[in-house]
């Protein structure tokens, strides 16, 4: 029996042989060798070239559509800055009724030291949200990186804090919101509320207005709750933040909220209902930038 090795090698010197009848048994044996090295080095460039063909458009895709890890990257990138100590987030929860979950990021210096905080900034969320939404957008580590103490809360019935029949009216929420920030040791903060958290925070300025060093609406409910005079007895310092996508409760808010004598406005280009999340880069510069205004 032959091999199939040695029958490739017979073919071949056959083939050689034929071609060049004149040459010795050891020229065509050499000239077997470099034909075979061509022909392999020839299928290689041709494997090359068809995978290459195959890839490309694939490639073009991913370099225009970013993956989701990518995409996690960049959001990371765009909401907190290079310089950003390892900050920190505590969780607690108050034995109250009912009992409130909590997230806490303590000021930091540039060496990750403890300091006294500049203010305290108080987070509440929308109806689609939890605290934990500010901790994962990197507001709550970037508030502390800049000297702020961040406290956010899950209102009764999200995240971790148990729905109650105790918050029905705008009293009953009122109360809420100022035994948490009594219970913290939270005084004279700035209350950033976000869409459905307008039903706890209107109520809240408009009746403790005084103990409010600032206000955050983004696109909050309830602002048809107070009437024309009560918006201009309010001398709470406020930044009214909406998504120029959100045509419905941003636009409606905003007409309510600018009866506020003290008011500056941001609307973040191409953002939606929740803008900080659409972008959260123009978002957390915007907030700094309202934050030290105040101190």
């Amino acid at each position: 029996m032959i091999s199939d090795d040695n029958l490739v090698r017979l073919l071949f010197s056959g083939f050689f042989s034929t071609l060049c009848p004149a040459l010795s048994p050891v020229q065509t044996l050499i000239k077997m060798n470099v034909f075979r090295n061509r022909v392999a080095v020839l299928g290689l460039v041709l494997l090359a070239t068809v995978l290459l063909y195959l890839l490309l458009p694939a490639m073009r895709q991913g370099s225009m559509e970013p993956s989701l890890a990518v995409q996690r990257m960049a959001l990371m990138a765009a909401s907190v800055p290079p310089s950003t100590p390892n900050i920190t987030v505590r969780t607690g929860q108050l034995p109250s009724d009912p009992p409130l979950f909590f997230r806490e990021a303590l000021p930091v210096d540039s060496a990750g030291r403890q300091i006294l905080p500049r203010l305290q900034v108080v987070l509440l969320h929308g109806q689609a949200f939890t605290s934990k939404t500010w901790e994962e957008l990197g507001t709550l580590s970037l508030l502390a990186a800049n000297g702020y103490q961040a406290l956010a809360l899950d209102l009764p019935g999200f995240g971790k804090s148990p729905a109650s029949e105790s918050v029905k009216s705008d009293q009953n929420r009122v109360d809420l919101l100022k035994r948490f920030l009594e219970a913290l040791g939270v005084r004279s903060p700035v209350l950033l509320s976000p869409s459905m958290s307008g039903h706890y925070a209107l109520p809240f300025l408009q009746k403790h207005s005084g103990q409010l060093h600032g206000f955050i609406p983004i696109a909050p409910v309830a602002t048809r709750t107070l009437t024309p005079q009560q918006y201009q007895d309010i001398q709470t310092p406020t930044l009214i933040v909406f998504g120029e996508l959100d045509t419905n409760l941003g636009a409606q808010s905003l007409k309510n909220l600018q009866q506020l004598p003290h008011h500056t406005v941001v609307k973040l280009a191409g953002a939606r209902h929740a803008c900080y999340m659409d972008k959260p880069r123009e978002f957390h510069q915007a907030l700094l930038d309202f934050l030290n205004k105040l101190d």
